[in-house]
């Protein structure tokens, strides 16, 4: 499990260290920041954010618009615009690549983390909803927010999920918790049906760590977690299982 990392790109350097203290007062990691499209671009190869604050206005010839262009090419990261400038000529072709929030200079430390909070809820809601649909890779970890910061979980880090009426904790494999407010409906139905699978009315594994299987159990990671009566067929199926 890792803090997120957010890349900036921001041409006045005033600015772009207030964004850097902004982002430690809030417990993100960060790169950069970056004045311009090359600067940008090289930034993105090498620290790899899994965000990138994008201002409009950049030095150089080519502008923020034209940097999330090459993103949505290249790369598959939110992004959000930051800007001085609301006219509707530059929303308009703002709007034209997507932006997953926009933000207007001067802005506040809670409004910057209202837009990451924002962008990061619609990103992991269109990527991993709907596994397969696109042409991109399928993603191997999502954001979960933990206090005012999102957490990156692997998902080959997850061993399982348990439920306790509106919150889940999320087990992993470093006995690290992460309490998520979710339903565990609603959260199994951001992951892949093929990899979590709900054995109980109130946990669902990671089959793929499952280490033992007993006729009302299953072990992963040193603990056993009961199988509701309703969810065992669909569980043996799963692993291959064939009862005798």
């Amino acid at each position: 499990m890792s803090v997120l990392k957010v890349g900036i790109v921001e041409d006045e350097l005033v600015i772009g260290r207030t964004i850097l203290n902004t982002l430690d007062e809030l417990g993100y990691a960060h790169c950069g920041p970056a004045i311009n499209y090359t600067e940008a671009i090289e930034m993105l190869e090498r620290d790899k954010p899994d965000l990138l604050l994008l201002d409009i206005q950049l030095s150089g010839k080519k502008d923020g618009i034209e940097v999330a262009a090459k993103l949505n090419e290249l790369y598959r990261i939110p992004f959000i615009f930051l800007t001085a400038n609301s006219d509707g000529e530059t929303i308009e072709r703002a709007k034209k690549v997507k932006p997953h929030a926009y933000i207007v200079k001067p802005f506040t430390k809670e409004e910057l983390y209202a837009a990451i909070e924002i962008a990061f809820s619609n990103f992991t809601g269109s990527t991993t909803a709907s596994p397969g649909k696109t042409g991109h890779p399928a993603k191997e970890f999502m954001f979960v927010r933990d206090g005012y910061v999102f957490r990156k979980i692997f998902f080959n880090d997850l061993l399982y999920l348990e439920s306790d009426a509106n919150y889940i904790t999320l087990h992993l494999k470093s006995q690290k918790k992460v309490m998520v407010r979710s339903t565990l409906n609603d959260f199994i139905g951001q992951l892949d049906a093929r990899t979590f699978l709900r054995i109980h009315r109130s946990y669902s594994v990671n089959i793929n760590l499952v280490d033992d299987v007993f006729p009302t159990e299953v072990s992963i990671g040193g603990i056993k977690i009961p199988i509701g009566k309703s969810y065992k067929e669909d569980l043996f199926k799963a692993l291959g299982i064939t009862e005798a």
